[in-house]
């Protein structure tokens, strides 16, 4: 018989994160273990990875369905995709420790070249919002470490600021030597949008994800139909369960790319029904972390390598917070690996024994 337990942990910025939503100093998340009653040695964990004011399951009873899901975690396993539709981080970790369980238990969710060390993923190096200064000294550093792609998040200072910056970097170097993308999270005013993208435009910007703010589908669709950059939807896909809502949302809009997030868009069967539909449409995509910690990222990662996407991924590092998981991922140049380094799951054990 499987049984489970469940506890939440609270992760810490070593540098607070600033986005247009405001600045990250700490982020909740949560992690389930899973294990058979006749080898409790062996054990897979999964995470709930909860974004709190993003999130579409950010909800009162979020932790009564995972008390519950402990209880009788054989009666959620089956059908998990049906049951937890609606509770997208919460059958990300399920997915997770299911997965782990059923491959020994080493944090192995899916057996690759990566997972062998064999083989990186390509990563975009992502840039904080914050002060001219501050957002300088962040891409100074991530170009020393070799990325040859940069995501910035605009929207939080004065726009010609934030265009300055992007200035000052594209005349350093040209987009063939520098891929720049830019992540808005829809602070854009709808009105004064179509204007920014022109001016953005001239910079070879790669991309800008959510340019304005999610549900305003007519002006979105506007957008995509006459911008002179491409567009990725990010905060507009979440919430968004049904298939058929899907197809519809990406039929209306018509963007140029999806970010998918595995832990806010339904696990990996969400990300995988999103990304067949989106092909469906000529739609291009790419996978993005949401701040999980190292058991979430780590799941992410493996899973990405398994859908051989050559574009630079939106994956985190890990080096964000100060109490994460110790894990095998390691970053190389701008790509991330999985090394030979064990896993260390001190920090979580005492709550799991």
């Amino acid at each position: 018989m499987i049984k489970a337990i469940y506890f939440p942990y609270k992760l810490n910025f070593i540098i607070p994160g600033g986005t247009s939503r405001g600045v990250l100093k700490t982020k909740d998340t949560y992690f389930i273990k899973l294990w058979n009653d006749k080898t409790p040695e062996i054990f897979g964990v999964g995470e709930a990875a909860l974004f709190r004011g993003l999130s579409s399951d950010d909800v009162p009873n979020y932790e009564h369905i995972l008390e519950q899901i402990c209880q009788k975690p054989e009666k959620w396993i089956e059908n998990k995709e049906l049951k937890l539709n609606h509770y997208p981080s919460i059958l990300f970790g399920l997915e997770t420790a299911l997965l782990d369980l059923q491959n020994g238990g080493k944090r192995i969710i899916f057996p690759s070249d990566f997972t062998l060390g064999k083989k990186g993923i390509r990563i975009n190096g992502l840039i904080w919002m914050g002060e001219p200064d501050f957002m300088l000294k962040q891409i100074d550093s991530k170009l020393k470490l070799g990325f040859t792609c940069l995501k910035i998040k605009i929207g939080a200072i004065n726009f010609e600021q934030e265009y300055k910056i992007l200035q000052e970097i594209r005349q350093s170097f040209s987009a063939n030597q520098l891929e720049l993308r830019v992540d808005a999270n829809g602070a854009f005013s709808a009105n004064e949008a179509l204007q920014k993208l022109q001016k953005l435009a001239k910079l070879d910007i790669h991309s800008i994800e959510q340019p304005i703010k999610a549900s305003n589908f007519d002006k979105m669709a506007d957008l995509c139909a006459n911008t002179p950059l491409a567009i990725a939807l990010d905060e507009e896909l979440i919430g968004v369960f049904e298939s058929d809502k899907k197809q519809e949302l990406l039929e209306k809009i018509k963007p140029q790319y999806i970010i998918l997030k595995p832990a806010i868009i339904g696990g990996f069967c969400g990300t995988n029904e999103w990304i067949k539909i989106a092909k469906k449409q000529n739609i291009k995509w790419w996978i993005t972390s949401a701040l999980e910690s190292n058991i979430g990222l780590n799941a992410i990662a493996q899973f990405t390598n398994t859908l051989n996407n050559s574009m630079p991924q939106g994956l985190g590092t890990g080096q964000v917070f100060s109490n994460n998981i110790e894990s095998p991922l390691l970053l190389k140049g701008d790509n991330l690996f999985y090394s030979s380094k064990s896993w260390n799951l001190s920090n979580i054990n005492v709550s799991f024994s």
